[in-house]
């Protein structure tokens, strides 16, 4: 139970860091979508520190980076514009 608590935590802790980095860098806050990040977060933290639940510590560490790497996926799978013309001579 400790271990599921202190994952959800470390997920919860990603998602702050995440927001004062966007505040910090002015960027516009979607609230909705940084809601939708914290409940994912904490579920996924929970489920990690249940996983690594031998040591509180990595279970925390396993909540945040879990998370981290998450993000780091759903990121490289964005899709981005491509616009395609003839080239200018």
């Amino acid at each position: 139970m400790l271990s599921g608590l202190l994952g959800g935590i470390g997920g919860l802790t990603r998602g702050f860091v995440g927001l004062l980095k966007a505040l910090s860098l002015r960027r516009k806050i979607l609230w909705g979508y940084y809601a939708i990040t914290v409940i994912i977060a904490l579920i996924i933290g929970i489920f990690v520190g249940i996983v690594f639940s031998f040591d509180p510590r990595l279970s925390l560490l396993a909540g945040y980076a879990g998370t981290d790497i998450l993000e780091g996926i759903y990121k490289s799978f964005a899709v981005q514009k491509v616009y395609v013309g003839q080239k200018k001579k």
